[in-house]
């Protein structure tokens, strides 16, 4: 996979709509944001750190995710 040479808003705006449509299926990922330490990389890589959460939420997320495989 190449490395992603993402803009800070590029990282920004993926971060959003990643948010928005996990919320359209009812998941919430608390700590979804941008990956500050990745700025300041020696690769220059800009990423998405999902973060944690509780385990109900990593099973609505897993059911969402095998639902859309099966399509």
């Amino acid at each position: 996979m190449p490395l992603d040479r993402s803009l800070p808003d590029d990282v920004h705006q993926s971060a959003e709509e990643l948010r928005s449509a996990l919320k359209d299926h009812g998941i919430t990922l608390p700590s979804l944001g941008v990956e500050l330490p990745g700025f300041a990389s020696v690769y220059g890589a800009s990423l998405v750190a999902l973060g944690n959460c509780n385990a109900a939420t990593a099973r609505r997320l897993a059911e969402v995710l095998r639902k859309a495989a099966d399509r």
